[in-house]
């Protein structure tokens, strides 16, 4: 009877283990199935994600590209009107430049260049003025009335170009304020000689700028949107919309308009000097003329139309894709109800062993210090002495006490006192880093710490870094004749000889080391020479 009763305890112990097992297998199944489902709905959720990301992302450059098409071709137009303007205005200097030379006396021919530049304005709407000008500077004739007497213009820059260069080439300078009208306006002066070839004077037109940018106004530009024309050299001519500050602004100097604007025509992207607003740049030089015409567009402004439809289409896949995470998340909390309860078991038996190697931590560690706890240093020094007489490696042990520590715990309370020796700890790990190496709370304000496999010389080094780890803390202790927060250390070595009890051994040596160091003065570390087991 009893031999039938054990075996059926050993059948229904077989049944049960099989059972648990069958329990296990079908956990763990159901577990990978649960994660191969969150992995097929991430998939689906990245996968998606990331096509419409791409899909918007090419959109954007598509957008951008468009951009600069429609800046560039606005450019060439606009060089094309620029290049008109430059030429009805060298056209006019020329004409005016042969009438000059014609028969008749000085007031006769004047008039001719009158009713020249009178005929011609109906053509140059852009024109404000047209002066001639003598070798001295001096003005003999001005389109639009009366000159005052003593008005010279020897200092302009184009008179001084034009002067010293023997050069019938029409030239485009910079703006400067009409001398009569305060009015703005851009040059374009022609040199005159005399039959002999002699420098004779200057005819200059005026080209006013808010007639030349009316032609610009025409062109629905975003709020941002700008039109410039600029000399090849950087010096502004004209912007769109205007704007009185930025007329003649030198850009010659500038790295972008060096990097982006060496070519022909062409297009870029940065930020401008003038505003501070990053724009999309098309730009184009006229082949005739020093000149180059830029359209400008605010990057942003380029962008909204764009923006808004991806916001849409991330407004809509969003939704899908949130429909879908919570059908297929409904599927996956199923999944895990039939379950709940063998999860359950599991995470308390989890739990279990999370508080089993808790309690293992607390009974090997000091809670005020967080360093190695009496025990696991009696474990730790008796395991290092087995191992060195094993191998044949040397053993060291530090001895440390905390000079005059009670004095400090009446002087500054028992609170200052267990900082001391957290930061006193903490000194220690940062003396002994070697994975090997341990440090523990001895008991009360006695430390220690064990190196394997260093010797004596070793061990002396490591307590002269914890000697000035700690009087680094400078934690002032003016109840000693130090001042500050100091401690004795014992130094030990026991070389790989055999003994019946040599952690004994060592702890003893470094012990009488330890109080050596306190009778000759403290705050230093003292060790007894290497001795053989008895």
């Amino acid at each position: 009877m009893n031999r039938g009763a054990a075996r059926n305890g050993r059948c229904d112990d077989r049944e049960r283990e099989g059972r648990e097992n069958r329990f296990v297998r079908g956990v763990a199944q159901v577990k990978r199935d649960v994660r191969l489902a969150k992995f097929l709905l991430l998939a689906v959720i990245v996968s998606v994600s990331a096509a419409t990301g791409w899909q918007l992302y090419a959109s954007r450059d598509q957008t951008l590209a468009a951009a600069d098409t429609n800046n560039l071709n606005l450019a060439n137009a606009l060089n094309i009107y620029a290049e008109g303007v430059f030429t009805q205005s060298d056209m006019l200097l020329q004409g005016v430049a042969e009438t000059l030379k014609g028969e008749g006396d000085e007031p006769e021919r004047l008039q001719r260049v009158q009713s020249l530049v009178e005929r011609q304005k109906r053509l140059l709407d852009q024109l404000d003025g047209l002066a001639v000008l003598d070798a001295q500077g001096n003005w003999l004739m001005y389109s639009k009335g009366r000159i005052p007497p003593g008005t010279n213009s020897a200092n302009r820059a184009y008179f001084i170009h034009h002067r010293e260069t023997r050069s019938n080439d029409v030239l485009i300078s910079p703006p400067i304020r009409n001398p009569f009208t305060g009015e703005w306006g851009i040059t374009v002066s022609r040199r005159l000689d005399d039959a002999e070839g002699r420098f004779a004077g200057v005819v200059v037109i005026g080209l006013g700028l808010q007639n030349f940018l009316r032609a610009f106004g025409t062109i629905a530009l975003p709020g941002t949107g700008t039109i410039g024309l600029t000399t090849n050299h950087g010096q502004m001519l004209v912007l769109y919309p205007y704007s009185e500050k930025a007329i003649g602004l030198d850009f010659s100097g500038s790295a972008n308009f060096q990097r982006h604007f060496g070519g022909t025509s062409g297009t870029a992207s940065f930020r401008s000097s003038i505003d501070g607003m990053k724009r999309l740049y098309a730009f184009r030089k006229s082949d005739r003329y020093p000149v180059l015409t830029t359209v400008a567009l605010g990057r942003d402004e380029a962008l909204k139309a764009w923006r808004h439809q991806a916001l849409l289409t991330i407004g809509v896949v969003g939704a899908l894709l949130a429909i879908v995470a919570a059908v297929g998340w409904r599927l996956i909390v199923n999944i895990q109800r039939r379950i709940s309860a063998e999860a359950s078991l599991l995470a308390a038996r989890e739990d279990l062993l999370r508080a089993n190697r808790r309690l293992e931590v607390l009974a090997t560690q000091d809670q005020l210090t967080g360093l190695a706890n009496r025990r696991s240093f009696d474990e730790v020094l008796a395991h290092e002495c087995r191992r060195a007489a094993r191998e044949g490696t040397a053993l060291s042990l530090l001895l440390l006490d905390l000079d005059y520590f009670k004095r400090f715990n009446d002087a500054y309370g028992h609170v200052a006192g267990d900082q001391c020796l957290k930061a006193v700890a903490t000194a220690l790990r940062r003396s002994a880093r070697r994975p090997g190496d341990l440090v523990a709370r001895y008991g009360g304000e006695e430390l220690a710490v064990v190196l394997p496999r260093t010797d004596l010389p070793g061990a002396r080094k490591v307590a002269e870094q914890i000697l000035a780890q700690v009087l680094a803390l400078d934690i002032p202790h003016s109840a000693s004749q130090h001042g500050q927060v100091t401690v004795s250390i014992g130094v030990a070595a026991l070389e790989a000889r055999h003994s019946d009890e040599p952690e004994q051994l060592l702890v003893e040596a470094a012990d009488r080391a330890l109080y050596k160091a306190k009778e000759s003065g403290r705050n230093r570390a003292v060790s007894e020479e290497e001795f053989a087991d008895a």
